[in-house]
């Protein structure tokens, strides 16, 4: 297990968990934030793009009590991609998450998750600074990243695909 915060656990994916993703990734309500609706996963696109990409993200599913309710992933940011948002040599973490059972939405385990997350990158990664990206139009997730710490820092106009058309997105910040 990578952290807990209160009844929610975060711990590092396996093999079996590729079912899990293959449930969320296919389900419309899901994906209307996370990839997209015309990007549906089904267990061997799973496999491929979660399992065998040699990938420096930490891919990690998020428990709540009993039930396995979502996804996360960090990394640390390339020298490319700070100097296109405009750092320096601080030690940048990025994230990327979502909650899978949508029963499970807005009943605080965004925040949870966020906040863990963001001690656990502080305190053991020794991150400056975090940053996401979130799709302007994604509110209930820009909300829950505010709630957390998270500042909006400028708009990156049409940074991502998502449903065939190029989605501002904005780079947001937590710095320790």
């Amino acid at each position: 297990m990578l952290f807990q915060n209160e009844s929610l656990r975060v711990r590092e994916m396996e093999s079996k968990d590729a079912q899990l993703l293959a449930k969320w990734l296919s389900d419309p309500r899901v994906l209307e934030f996370y990839e997209g609706r015309d990007q549906s996963f089904d267990l061997n696109k799973v496999k491929k793009v979660f399992f065998d990409d040699e990938e420096d993200e930490i891919k990690c599913i998020v428990e709540f009590g009993e039930a396995e309710v979502g996804y996360i992933q960090f990394y640390e940011v390339d020298d490319e991609t700070k100097k296109e948002y405009g750092y320096g040599d601080e030690t940048i973490f990025g994230t990327d998450q979502f909650v899978g059972e949508p029963e499970y939405w807005n009943t605080g385990i965004g925040t949870k998750l966020v906040t863990g997350m963001v001690d656990f990158l502080t305190r053991e990664k020794k991150a400056d600074l975090i940053v996401m990206d979130p799709q302007s139009r994604n509110k209930r997730a820009i909300k829950c990243y505010e709630k957390c710490g998270f500042k909006k820092m400028k708009i990156l106009p049409a940074r991502e695909l998502h449903e065939g058309v190029y989605q501002d997105c904005w780079l947001m910040e937590y710095r320790a």
